[in-house]
Parts: C-alpha cells; sequence; structure tokens
C-alpha cells in the first residue's frame, strides 16, 4: 500500500511539475511582452481646450474626447463611494485581483451557462486601468492573464488613490464625454462637487455601458441600473437608508450641456479664434492639448456690436420689402410637429419660428414652433398668438418682384406659411425675416490691438461665414485716410490745396475718367476739405502727385494690403481688404503712430499651467517690486514701432473729426466726445464703410451682399453704416469718462481760410484753427497741385466760383 501511494504521489509530483512548467512557459510567453506599465507616469489624456472671455467667462469648449482632468483630491467622497459601490467595492483591500469576487463570477457564470446571459465580469478598478492603458478589449483567455499579471505590478507600483485617479479620468461615459468631470458636465451642466446622490449613482452606472442606460432611448433602464448602484451604497454604508430612498424617488435629471459657444453672441469671435489656434498649434493642440485661453473679447461689447448690426441690416432689408415664407406645411393635422421639424436660428432667440393658421386685413393669427425636451421630443403645449397689421407694412412690398405692392396681410400671407416674429410689449407679434444684405463689424482698442468685439454677420447659424476676418472687400473712400496720411507725412499740410477738376488717366492704351461721388468738382480746395467731402478727384491727383509707390508703401506699413499694386485706381479703395485690416489700420492713426499686432488672444496656457502665448509684448521693470524704498516708479516701456508721425496722426485725426462734424457723415455720429471716422463707398454702391474712433476705441464696419450688387443709389457709408458705428458706439462707451485726443508737443494751431488754406485775417469768416508741424504753416502765396493743367490762372477761378470768391476776398496772390 504504501509503495502504491508513494507511486501515485510521484505520478502526481511529476503531473504537478509538469503542470506548474507549463504553466510557467506560458506565462513567460504571456509576460514576455507586456507594456511598461511606468508609462502611467506620464499620463497625459487627450483634455478639452477651454476659451474664455476677458471676464473670465467661458465662450466654447473644443475637444475630440470631453474630458477634463481632475486630481484625485478634487473628487468628492461621495463620487468615489459610488463608483466603488458600483465597479469594486474591495478596492482599497485587493491586491490588484478581487479573487472572493473572482470566484462569485465564475459560480454565477456556470450557472447562467445556456441561458443565453452575458457572463458576469469581476474586473476590479485596477484591472479596467491596465485594459484601458496597456492593452486591447479582445475577450481573450491571454489578454485576462495579462491584465492580472499588469493589475499586480500597478497595483506594487502606485497608491490606491492615484489609480483610482487615472480610472476617475479616463473611463467613457457616453455621449463623447470621458473622465468624470466631463461626464458631469454632459449629462447634467454641474461640476462633480454639485452632483447629487442620484446624479453620482447614474454616472457610476454608466461605464459598464453607456448605451445600455442612454437618459432618453433606455430611460427605464438607466433608472433602474441607478436605483441599484443607490442600493449598493446604501449596503456598503456610504448612504443612508433614508437618503438613498429620496435618491431613488428623483427622475433622472439628465440636461444635456450646451455644445459650440456658451457665451451670448460670441460665435463669430469663438470660431476665428479656433481657427487662429489651430494654424497656431494645429489640430490636436486643440482638441486634445487642454489648452485654457483667454480672449480679449469684451461681452457687454460684444452684444452691443451685435445689436448695432442686425438693427441696421434689418432696418436695410426691410425697406426692400418682403422675401417670402421660410417655408409652407400642411396645417391640416397637428401643426405643432410639422412646425417643430423646421430649423430655426438658435442664436436669435428674440425670433420665434411661427406657422400662419389664418388671415384677414386686419392681421394674422400665428401658432408658435412649440419648444423640445432635450431628448427631441416635442412638447405638447401649443401656444396661438396674432401679428397685427400695423407690425408688418414693410412686407406690403414684395422683395423678389413676383407681385404688386399688397395692401392688407391677406396679400402677404397664406396659410401654412412659415415666418419669423418677434414678440411686442402688448403681447402680439412683429414679422421679421433674415436679412439677404450682410455685413461685418470689429471693435479694437487702439493702444493694445485687443480686438473686444466681432460680428461676422447677421447669425452664425445662418451663416458662419466671417464677414469681419474673412470677407475680402473693397474698402472704397475709407482708404483715403492713408492717402492723405503718406501726403501729410511727407510735406503737405492740411492747408495744401489740390485740383478737384476733371482728370484723365491714360494707361496700357485705355482712359481712365474718375468721378466725384455725384459728380461735378468744386475746384481748388484744401486737404482737409478733400477728405471731409470725400473728393475722389482730389484724391487721384494727390496721389498722382507724391507717386502711388509711396502710398503702397504706407497702406502695407499699416497692414492693410500685404502688397498693394502701385496704380492710381487703388487710391481710392479699389484694392480687397478685411474689416479687421482697417481697423487695426485706423488704431495707428489713434493712438498716435504706434504699430498695432491686432489679436483676439491674450493668453494661452497649457494643461499645466505654463503661459505658451501672451498677447502683451510691453516689459514692466520693478512692477513687481515687495517692499516701497523710496525707488522710482515702473514705467511700462512701450518699444513698439513708430510706423507714422504722432503728428501726422493728429493731423489726419482733426481731419478726420471734420468728416464727422461737417463732412459725409455730419449729423449721424452723436458722441459725447472727441470722434473721428471717414465713411467709404464703392462703386455701384456695392458695399456701405465706416471707420472711426475716439481716443480709447475704434471700430469699423461695411454693410453689402455676399455676392457683389448694388445696395441701391444713395446706400453710402454716410447714410447706412455711420448710424450703425453711432449706435454701436453709444452702447460701448456708456458710463465711460470722455477723453480728448491727445496733442503731440510742439504742434502749431493757426487759423486759417477753410476754402484757400492760407492764414486768415483778422475776422475773416469761413476759418478753422488747422493744426501743423513746426516749421510748416499756411502757404503764403494760393498755389493749386494739379493746377498746371490749366492754362491760367483766370481758367482756375472760372472752373470753381467758390475758390473765386474766397481768394479775392482774402489776402495774397493767386500762385
Amino acid at each position: 500500500m504504501i509503495r502504491l501511494i508513494g507511486y501515485f504521489f510521484g505520478i502526481g509530483a511529476v503531473f504537478f511539475l509538469a503542470v506548474a512548467g507549463a504553466v510557467a512557459l506560458y506565462l513567460g510567453s504571456v509576460t514576455k511582452d507586456l507594456p511598461d506599465y511606468e508609462v502611467l507616469n506620464s499620463y497625459a489624456p487627450p483634455v478639452t481646450t477651454r476659451v474664455h472671455a476677458g471676464n473670465g467667462a467661458l465662450m466654447a469648449e473644443y475637444a475630440r474626447e470631453r474630458r477634463l482632468y481632475l486630481p484625485i483630491q478634487a473628487i468628492p467622497d461621495r463620487v468615489k463611494a459610488a463608483f466603488l459601490s458600483a465597479e469594486d467595492k474591495n478596492f482599497y483591500q485587493h491586491p490588484g485581483v478581487d479573487v472572493t469576487g473572482l470566484f462569485r463570477a465564475i459560480v454565477v457564470n456556470v450557472q447562467n451557462m445556456g441561458s443565453g446571459r452575458r457572463p458576469v465580469g469581476a474586473s476590479t478598478i485596477t484591472q479596467q486601468v491596465a485594459k484601458n492603458f496597456l492593452l486591447s478589449s479582445d475577450q481573450t483567455i491571454d489578454r485576462k492573464v495579462k491584465e492580472a499579471i499588469l493589475s499586480f505590478r500597478i497595483e506594487q507600483a502606485y497608491s490606491k488613490d492615484r489609480i483610482l485617479e487615472l480610472y476617475l479620468n479616463e473611463i467613457f461615459f457616453g455621449l463623447n464625454s470621458y473622465g468624470i468631470a466631463g461626464a458631469a458636465l454632459t449629462y447634467f451642466d454641474k461640476s462633480v462637487t454639485e452632483l447629487t446622490i442620484a446624479e453620482t449613482a447614474y454616472l457610476a452606472a454608466l461605464p459598464k455601458g453607456p448605451s445600455n442606460y442612454h437618459p432618453f432611448r433606455r430611460t427605464e433602464a438607466a433608472i433602474e441600473r441607478r436605483n441599484w448602484v443607490i442600493d449598493r451604497m446604501v449596503e456598503n454604508g456610504y448612504v443612508t437608508q433614508s437618503d438613498g430612498a429620496d435618491a431613488k424617488a428623483q427622475p433622472l435629471g439628465v440636461t444635456p450641456r450646451h455644445r459650440g459657444s456658451y457665451l451670448f453672441a460670441s460665435e463669430f469671435f469663438s470660431e476665428e479664434v479656433r481657427r487662429q489656434i489651430i494654424e497656431r498649434y494645429g489640430d490636436n493642440a486643440l482638441y486634445e492639448g487642454g489648452l485654457s485661453v483667454r480672449t480679449s473679447l469684451d461681452p457687454r461689447i460684444q452684444v452691443a456690436a451685435r445689436k448695432a448690426l442686425q438693427k441696421g441690416l434689418l432696418s436695410y432689408d426691410e425697406r426692400r420689402g418682403f422675401h417670402g415664407p421660410i417655408k409652407t406645411i400642411e396645417i391640416g393635422g397637428d401643426w405643432g410637429v410639422e412646425l417643430a421639424k423646421v430649423d430655426s436660428l438658435s442664436d436669435v432667440p428674440e425670433w420665434k419660428l411661427a406657422v400662419v393658421l389664418a388671415v384677414d386685413d386686419g392681421g394674422a393669427d400665428i401658432g408658435l414652433q412649440p419648444s423640445k425636451e432635450a431628448s427631441g421630443k416635442v412638447v405638447e403645449e401649443r401656444v396661438t398668438g396674432r401679428i397685427e397689421a400695423k407690425a408688418m407694412t414693410w412686407a406690403y412690398r414684395s422683395a423678389k418682384g413676383d407681385r404688386k405692392t399688397a395692401k392688407s396681410p391677406a396679400g402677404v400671407f397664406t396659410v401654412g406659411d412659415v415666418v419669423y416674429v418677434e414678440p411686442l410689449e402688448d403681447g402680439t407679434y412683429r414679422l421679421r425675416q433674415p436679412p439677404k444684405v450682410q455685413g461685418g463689424l470689429v471693435a479694437m482698442d487702439p493702444h493694445t490691438g485687443r480686438v473686444l468685439a466681432m460680428v461676422g454677420g447677421f447669425s452664425y447659424a445662418q451663416s458662419e461665414f466671417n464677414r469681419a476676418s474673412q470677407a475680402m472687400r473693397q474698402p472704397g473712400s475709407s482708404f483715403k485716410p492713408f492717402v492723405y496720411a503718406a501726403a501729410l507725412d511727407n510735406g503737405y499740410t492740411p492747408a495744401s490745396v489740390i485740383m478737384d477738376a476733371p482728370i484723365e488717366i491714360v494707361a496700357g492704351g485705355q482712359v481712365w475718367r474718375p468721378q466725384n461721388y455725384g459728380g461735378g468738382a468744386a475746384g481748388p480746395s484744401t486737404l482737409r476739405l478733400g477728405i471731409e467731402r470725400s473728393r475722389n478727384l482730389m484724391t487721384v491727383r494727390l496721389a498722382n502727385d507724391m507717386g502711388m509707390n509711396l502710398v503702397a508703401e504706407y497702406a502695407e506699413r499699416f497692414g492693410i494690403y500685404d502688397k498693394m499694386y502701385p496704380v492710381l485706381s487703388m487710391s481710392l479703395g479699389s484694392g480687397e481688404t478685411t474689416v479687421l485690416r482697417m481697423v487695426s489700420a485706423y488704431s495707428v492713426l489713434a493712438n498716435g503712430g504706434k504699430q498695432i499686432k491686432p489679436s483676439l488672444i491674450d493668453r494661452i496656457q497649457d494643461r499645466y499651467g505654463k503661459t505658451i502665448f501672451r498677447h502683451e509684448e510691453r516689459t514692466c521693470e520693478n512692477c513687481n517690486a515687495n517692499d516701497w524704498e523710496n525707488q522710482e516708479e515702473p514705467v511700462l516701456v512701450d518699444n513698439r514701432e513708430q510706423v507714422l508721425d504722432p503728428m501726422t496722426a493728429y493731423q489726419i485725426t482733426s481731419m478726420m473729426e471734420g468728416v464727422v462734424t461737417r463732412g459725409t457723415a455730419a449729423g449721424k455720429i452723436k458722441l459725447d466726445r472727441p470722434t473721428a471716422g471717414k465713411t467709404g463707398t464703392t462703386n455701384d454702391e456695392k458695399d456701405a464703410w465706416f471707420v472711426g474712433y475716439t481716443p480709447d476705441l475704434v471700430a469699423g464696419l461695411y454693410i453689402g451682399f455676399d455676392s457683389p450688387a448694388p445696395l441701391g443709389r444713395g446706400a453710402t457709408g454716410g447714410s447706412l453704416s455711420a448710424p450703425i458705428f453711432n449706435e454701436f458706439m453709444q452702447a460701448a462707451l456708456e458710463g465711460t469718462r470722455p477723453t480728448k485726443f491727445i496733442v503731440p508737443e510742439g504742434m502749431q494751431f493757426i487759423a486759417v481760410n477753410r476754402k484757400t488754406g492760407m492764414q486768415a485775417s483778422e475776422g475773416q469768416p469761413d476759418t478753422i484753427m488747422e493744426a501743423f508741424k513746426p516749421g510748416t504753416g499756411p502757404a503764403s502765396v494760393f498755389s493749386v497741385i494739379g493746377g498746371e493743367d490749366y492754362a491760367s490762372p483766370e481758367e482756375i477761378l472760372r472752373s470753381s466760383p467758390q475758390a473765386n470768391q474766397a481768394v479775392t476776398g482774402g489776402s495774397g496772390g493767386l500762385f
């Protein structure tokens, strides 16, 4: 018997050694290619980039995986408890693999064999970290063995809190959200510290299968799984029974976070920032880098810019007539369901879509588009209203020309027409329509180049094309100040006299005959009058006298064009540029000639808080002194390039103040402070511009069709764009203290005759105090640039009775 026992023992020992050897060989083959778990030390997951306004308000988020990384210390104990209860209640006790849980899962799976049920897993949080970070998701024995081995090693190398931190920041929750912080924002629009027991339990239920517990498509299953997690939290002592019961009684309460822009009216600005970050750092940095971007946007000024531009576009568009309904639907059944299918302008919340239910001579009865729940389900409530005839008289005219002018609402609408309406204070509605005409507006701090507001069109939802930064348009006469600035910087004065008379330019066998807007000519006129009244003929003669190479050099120096073709027609703004570039150029005039680098971004920090970009390049020595020891006050060193003589900048500013008070914008700008600016109207009135500034704010805009077409006779920068500038500036500057333009030291002011440019005699009418640089002044004799084209002084006088009267009434000879 003993020999038999020994025999079996020997066989068993051999078998054991063979099995052990086989296991050792197997483990050796499995472990030889194990990934290095030490890479967890350098874990840097894709993280959401967040863009903020100048006041810190969140504007937009960009991510492939919506994740915000949180250290374990920032995650509340309640959140940790929910995930431990749902995934691994023995997490802080096991060495990486929960043997008890493993055997329990084996028993359950054996019992479920043949039932068709999915096998129960027993992976610990550590094993899930090993799988998610280092392995694939293959359902194989090899992968499970590798997972277990890596789990033991990870537990030896890292603390439990570090492992839990990795897990909670990596896991996928559905709806493109990763990590607990991203999930809390995505599902409940809350930070993790604000989550309730019920909300925490639902999020803890999701990692097992987000699609299985979708909040809208599988609501019952989601609530059931959430309640199961709450029961486990109660069972494990993390939550009291009463609190658990209260949590289970609550609805799911999922309110998905809004995507895209989070700050009202900031869509165009946010998109421009997005493009710039991609251009500077690439797609991956934006969508995975976790950048923190602080922009220059001022939300209050941005809203004022949007309101002013929208009002101007609508005013012009409604004068052109009604474009017709958005579409027409059948209202025989439930009109609310059909109306809910029509897409509205999401960034124009003031308007509502409505369907015409009945129409008569006194107005139209309408049904408003019903709201939708987050799931997309249409709310049952149906709201009706009325458009009175007086609130839609502008629509009696058809912009399409397919009908005669209507005499009442009955001639405009048919039942089933879908239109936009805006509520009025009396409870009725006003008819609205998205305009066909578009435009762009930019506001900038002239001292820093910080873009404070940018509006790229009527609605970002209507068109994402940014007309403030992307649209290449002819600036027309708004370019003229830079022709005059070049002249003032090169020997001319505001009192220099140029001939305003017909001129012919022959080039390439073709004859070009420029004209003043509205025709006519005023004869000899000062530079001041030329810019105030926007004289094309004077500008061409001035540019011709200086040489277009000089004008081109200044245009490029100011950043209006990268490369300007030096032909005379360019002096009238026939080249193409953007509103952003024009506003940047005018900022140079406003700040005394300092170079401007326009920027929408103040600062960019990487995921670790390190500043990788800062717009402000000025330095300040000793600004951060800890103690006051009677040292000199710190000085902010401004080493920007001086691209224009400060005296020239003041002279052109003074001349453009005349544009606002006496010239093409007279009566349109009504600000309580010094304001300079210039109108611009292109050929055939295809674009209407106004760019202007006060000492501390520059703004510019244009109005025009995306496919350039005439705006109509009289649609000038003065009539269309200047009023928009005025309304915007009044709102933007509200509550700020008026200041004056800085007069450079040494500038001389001499009274001159506004028409002849010569020094005025005492008591002489029509005089103005003109600014002159040292060593310059009004001419002692009356001379005319471009007057050589005329046979005699008498011919010049005959061409301009006004000049004749001014000369004969003044002093000095004609030449």
